[in-house]
């Protein structure tokens, strides 16, 4: 399957960036600085992983040489503390990583806690939080800049197993785009991190108050912020540059974690914003927030993004219903459950936490957050590996990455397994580090970007 059509592109449809079948080709795009100025600017710009899931928001990359074994004391290119908490997964271009985070300040008071319906595990609040953005040098790990966005005391703790910073960037390698959900959503410079824009869109009520996560898409200048919480779920679409809305539509949804993607049937198709929900996975026109087609079948707590390429997505869910669905987008148009557009369904070992990978033509996923790797061919339904035990992978978070015909799964427990992308999902290496990863693994040349608990590490063969 070609990965056509990647989530994020140049803010200028003349500027795209191009396509080409997974494993073939180089991104490279070309952005042009337009707020504030007179005249437009050129900057070319490397964008190796500009977003959760990598260019093609499929979890691949097409040009990625990461190692394959490493250690505490072998392929640490660098590693330096972490810049405070958050689970939100690193973003790469034009040299520099971009992190959000927050960190508690100020003197303690008695814990807050969440008393939102069926709340459980739920983490108290006992001080405010600042809520920042940070560059780091991609080949040293130095810290180029840090700019706090907000401080605040935070009104949902969330779960145990979460964080207070768990929506990834997303960068077009002149700005970058940060969203902390209640906290707002920001727009900075990738040079100095000076705040160009910002936006307060309300506060979230989250399903049990257990936190927020979803994070934005980039699509040729505009920026598509997923908003939904346990009433008046909505999405956004707003002019990247400014902040400007450019439209929204309210969405009969409780909340989901999930993150949008855009695609299009065809190659010659105007773009859609496919958002999954627990009553519809639903796409819009980009250019009018017009819901052209919906589908049911997915379940509550929708995590796993989808992943879509050829005019095809992927969707997958696993909370209270195990559900993998593909759906063919041309020609889809209105209530689509029972229509030939739902090319296959299953309801095996599907994903609850960590999105499916497309890589190949083959949709890999994880059952719920465990080690047990499936695969199928995306355009039929066709079993072709697994299910497999993945040996000492036991709780994952972290979705699932692919570059160089390999497969990189971290689990929560600091490991990392390696394993080929063809059916035989043969081991390659079991690699340890001495943390906690729940974000997942950005890409960048030789270089593999890990963001734990405690640390930061660059690992690259030496």
């Amino acid at each position: 399957m070609k990965p056509m059509n990647p989530a994020v592109l140049s803010n200028f449809p003349s500027q795209r960036a191009s396509g080409g079948r997974l494993g073939s080709q180089r991104c490279w795009l070309v952005a042009i600085i337009c707020l504030g100025l007179s005249t437009f600017q050129s900057v070319a710009v490397d964008l190796p992983w500009p977003n959760w899931r990598g260019p093609s928001a499929t979890g691949v990359s097409v040009d990625a040489q990461p190692p394959v074994e490493w250690s505490e004391t072998k392929n640490i290119a660098w590693k330096v503390p972490a810049p405070g908490s958050g689970h939100s997964s690193p973003v790469i271009a034009g040299g520099r990583i971009f992190l959000i985070a927050e960190v508690p300040v100020g003197a303690p008071v008695a814990p807050v806690f969440d008393n939102a319906p069926g709340s459980h595990d739920n983490v108290g609040v006992d001080r405010t939080h600042e809520f920042f953005v940070t560059a780091l040098d991609l080949a040293t790990g130095k810290t180029l800049w840090r700019t706090v966005v907000a401080k605040t005391f935070p009104h949902e703790g969330g779960h145990q197993t979460g964080s207070l910073a768990s929506n990834s960037p997303v960068t077009d390698g002149v700005h970058v785009w940060a969203f902390f959900g209640s906290r707002g959503l920001y727009c900075l410079s990738c040079q100095d991190g000076k705040i160009v824009w910002q936006k307060d869109l309300g506060k979230l009520t989250t399903h049990h108050a257990h936190g927020e996560g979803a994070s934005p898409a980039l699509y040729e200048g505009t920026l598509i912020v997923p908003w939904d919480q346990e009433t008046g779920s909505r999405v956004f679409a707003l002019e990247a540059l400014t902040g400007a809305e450019r439209w929204s539509a309210a969405r009969d949804e409780i909340t989901t974690w999930a993150t949008p993607i855009v695609t299009k049937a065809t190659p010659t198709s105007p773009p859609q914003v496919v958002v999954p929900g627990t009553t519809r996975i639903r796409g819009y026109d980009l250019a009018s927030g017009k819901v052209l087609w919906e589908c049911r079948g997915m379940s509550r707590n929708v995590i796993a993004s989808p992943v879509a390429a050829d005019g095809i997505v992927c969707c997958g869910c696993s909370y209270d219903l195990k559900a993998m669905l593909a759906i063919k987008l041309e020609g889809a148009e209105g209530d689509i459950t029972a229509k030939p557009n739902v090319l296959w369904s299953t309801n095996q070992r599907t994903p609850y936490v960590p999105s499916p990978l497309l890589y190949d033509e083959k949709v890999f996923f994880l059952g719920h957050y465990q080690g047990l790797c499936s695969a199928r061919i995306a355009a039929t339904g066709e079993r072709f590996a697994g299910p497999v035990r993945l040996e000492g992978i036991t709780d994952v978070f972290a979705s699932p990455v692919g570059a160089a015909g390999r497969i990189y799964i971290t689990d929560r427990s600091g490991d990392t397994l390696v394993i080929t992308n063809d059916a035989t999902v043969r081991t390659l290496a079991s690699n340890h580090l001495a943390d906690s990863f729940s974000a997942s693994i950005a890409l960048a040349g030789k270089s593999l970007i890990l963001r734990g608990e405690k640390s930061v590490y660059c690992l690259r063969e030496k």
